[in-house]
Order: structure tokens, then C-alpha cells, then sequence
């Protein structure tokens, strides 16, 4: 991921340097990392901004892509789904199939698919998808 991407994810999971429980009642630090994270935990933004490429390295996207063409942008966008979404989500998307068949345009409105928590859409989640969109589009 590129310093660009990695600035996008933090953008929108915003930095809590003080461990917290998200609305799923996990403990959460950082920009969003729950490994190991227990009450009372604390960072330094330094620590925090570490953690967090740390984390986007245990989401890497690379090895699901399977040598398809792929520009910076994508691959930032597509991380950005990927570290918010999971892996395994990632990996079974529309996003990624479509990625893969060529599909850029498809692949790129797929995003805005992935707008739901809980079955519930999310307003921050939207806002998300749309800026994931068009950064895959170099539109961002």
C-alpha cells in the first residue's frame, strides 16, 4: 500500500490512543487494530501509526489479486475495503471478482455494496464506499 493509501485508511477509521470498545463491544486501540487490545491499553501516535501498518500487512491483498493488472489506486482502494471488511470478505467480494474479470467500472460500483452494519445502512459506511470508489477510479 502506498503512503497515500495508508493516509486514506486513517482518515476514515480516525486514531484512539486510549483502548476503547467498538459498537461491537470489542477492544479496540489505534486505528481500528483489536489484536490483543485489553482495558486500559495506551499508545503514542507513533505506536499507532506502527500498529497500523502492521495491521494493513495482515490484510495484504496481494497474494487474492493473482497477477491481475492492477494500479496503485486500485490496490489502495482495495486494501482500504479489505483492512475495514476482513480478508475473508475481501476475498469473496464482488469488488475482487469483478477486479479480476476486468471489470474495472463494475468492480469500482461494487464498493458501494459493502454500506451495511448488522444489515443496517451506515451513513460513515457510505461515505466510505463512495471515497473507496472513486479512488479506485483515480478520481481521488
Amino acid at each position: 500500500i502506498s503512503e497515500k493509501g495508508l493516509a486514506f485508511i486513517r482518515e476514515f477509521e480516525g486514531c484512539r490512543l486510549r483502548a476503547y470498545q467498538d459498537g461491537g463491544g470489542v477492544w479496540t486501540i489505534g486505528y481500528g487494530s483489536t489484536k490483543g487490545v485489553k482495558p486500559g491499553d495506551k499508545l503514542t501516535q507513533l505506536e499507532a501509526d506502527e500498529l497500523l501498518r502492521l495491521d494493513v500487512e495482515d490484510h495484504d491483498i496481494w497474494p487474492y489479486l493473482d497477477g491481475c493488472k492492477t494500479s496503485q489506486n486500485q490496490f489502495d482502494a482495495m486494501s482500504s475495503l479489505a483492512f475495514n471488511i476482513g480478508l475473508t470478505r475481501f476475498h469473496g467480494s464482488t469488488v475482487l471478482r469483478r477486479h479480476k474479470l476486468g471489470n474495472k467500472t463494475g468492480a469500482a460500483n461494487a464498493f458501494l455494496m459493502w454500506n451495511k452494519d448488522n444489515g443496517k445502512v451506515i451513513a460513515g459506511l457510505m461515505r466510505r464506499r463512495e471515497a473507496e470508489r472513486k479512488l479506485y477510479l483515480g478520481e481521488r
